[in-house]
């Protein structure tokens, strides 16, 4: 005579074995799903610091373009900073005003008269930018903390350089 069983209540996976891995399961895919919202709320902010970046050098530049313009006599002293200031500009992913159509041309930046004026300015110019840098540094993420942690001791150098020259 075969043994045939019959299904029984004890049979099988037990309701509260099923109950702790369906809550297993979802504590496992909540934690998961905060991690990764948490995880894009830090890299779009990271993006919006090194947009501000970026934006900040480009203008940065444009001061010293502004200065060459008015000031051709301060060439020999200002092309080596303004080359730095271009590579820090790329180093964030400053958009050229070609690669941007869409975005309007900023008014140039005003400069004095006077060389030494002109150097003061840029100078300020230089010393505010590190500091906002610098600031940006607790909220940063480590990569882009470094970069900017970089760029603002340039932007420090910089400013130490003009202030000598002034």
């Amino acid at each position: 005579m075969a043994l045939t069983r019959t299904a029984r209540a004890g049979d099988g996976p037990r309701r509260r074995t099923l109950l702790a891995g369906g809550a297993a399961a979802l504590l496992a895919t909540g934690c998961s799903g905060g991690h990764d919202r948490a995880a894009d709320d830090r890299a779009r902010a990271g993006e919006r610091l090194r947009a501000r970046a970026a934006h900040d050098s480009a203008a940065l530049l444009a001061a010293y373009d502004a200065t060459l313009a008015a000031h051709a006599g301060l060439a020999g002293r200002l092309r080596p900073l303004r080359a730095e200031v271009a590579r820090h500009a790329e180093a964030f992913g400053s958009a050229t005003p070609a690669a941007s159509p869409s975005a309007a041309p900023a008014p140039a930046p005003s400069v004095p008269r006077d060389e030494r004026s002109a150097l003061a300015a840029l100078a300020d110019a230089e010393r505010r930018t590190a500091d906002g840098r610098a600031a940006a540094l607790a909220s940063a993420p480590p990569e882009l903390a470094r970069l900017l942690a970089s760029v603002a001791a340039a932007g420090a150098a910089h400013a130490y350089l003009l202030g000598v020259a002034a």
